[in-house]
């Protein structure tokens, strides 16, 4: 199989690692908008560097990962589309909804397959939640609560080019919630501060938030996110239900240190950041890719799954630019997703 890379970043690279070791994967193809980063990056995995992203489509590669700067998302997954070749895409797909459901149109019009970056659905722990909550092991759910805590911001070029915190970062968290209970959220009430460094101010975006969600079943849950967790990088969801509770990401790692006397002690290496953490989960997201393009299994996480968590964060930034509860059905959807 040949596969071809496009965006050889610090994710790229680590996705084109996976790649060249995998082996059904016989060939490598990597590009990058700055040609040298790529041929380095080529040299390290005996890949091969293309000159250009046109290259990687006109050497017949038989499916294509994107990791290239958002902006480019939408237009390569639609060349992509046309190509008539399965697409790794992290997210977003586009930079806005529209563009967003625009995307999914054309590749829904091409019957190709798109799977899209969640990789926390590949992580053991929220695995092992979702089976959790779908045995009916916790009883009847009643509360969930999410957070993704950043250790220190991004660069201030980035903020205006992320789409914001919500669907930058809790976007994850709103993807768990619907993977791991199996509902939907028909509502949100989310308020965020810019308290903290002035950069977030001047994008326009929030350093913390947080956000109380409704599900169609009844279940209440709590997404809190924050750029500014100087204790570590801390991702979290705690499940309750009526027999029992169970927590994600609570281990020996987790920045958090207990107040009580015989509480357990403040981790001694806590996660730095999301690829640390979630690094087995990134394999093993494009190991699975491969064996969607190979046919051995249905897409993990395709267009519409990643609109679902999207609509989530729109209709959070709705309720925190107008202080006020924000129903799903207000937010523009494909017809029958």
């Amino acid at each position: 199989m040949r596969i071809g890379l496009i965006g050889t970043g610090r994710i790229g690279s680590f996705h084109a690692a996976t790649l060249a070791r995998h082996r059904d994967v016989g060939a490598l193809v990597v590009a990058d908008a700055e040609p040298d980063r790529a041929k380095a990056l080529a040299q390290r995995l005996d890949a091969v560097a293309a000159p250009g992203v046109h290259e990687v489509f006109a050497w017949g590669v038989d499916a294509v990962v994107i990791t290239a700067a958002t902006s480019a998302h939408a237009e390569l997954i639609g060349r992509a589309a046309r190509a008539g070749i399965p697409a790794f895409c992290e997210k977003p797909v586009a930079m806005d909804l529209a563009g967003t459901l625009s995307s999914l149109r054309e590749v829904a019009e091409a019957g190709t397959e798109l799977q899209l970056g969640f990789q926390r659905r590949f992580d053991a722990g929220y695995t092992a939640a979702r089976a959790a909550v779908h045995e009916g092991r916790l009883g009847r759910l009643h509360t969930v609560r999410a957070m993704t805590s950043d250790p220190a911001p991004p660069p201030a070029a980035y903020l205006p080019l992320s789409g914001g915190l919500y669907r930058d970062c809790l976007v994850h968290d709103f993807d768990m919630l619907r993977w791991v209970t199996g509902h939907e959220v028909t509502e949100v009430y989310a308020t965020g501060s810019d308290a903290g460094p002035v950069m977030f101010r001047e994008a326009g975006d929030v350093d913390t938030a947080a956000a109380v969600l409704t599900l169609d079943d009844g279940t209440l849950a709590t997404a809190t996110a924050t750029r500014c967790n100087g204790a570590g990088y801390d991702v979290r969801m705690e499940l309750a239900g009526e027999l029992d509770q169970v927590a994600v990401g609570l281990d020996d790692r987790t920045p958090i240190a207990s107040t009580e006397p015989a509480g357990p002690p403040a981790a001694d290496k806590p996660w730095p950041g999301f690829l640390e953490r979630f690094a087995g989960a990134y394999e093993a997201e494009l190991r699975a890719f491969v064996e969607v393009v190979l046919g051995e299994r249905e897409n993990p996480c395709d267009g519409r799954d990643a609109l679902h968590a999207l609509r989530i964060a729109e209709a959070c930034e709705l309720s925190r630019a107008e202080h006020r509860p924000v129903a799903l059905a207000e937010i523009a959807d494909l017809p029958d997703a």
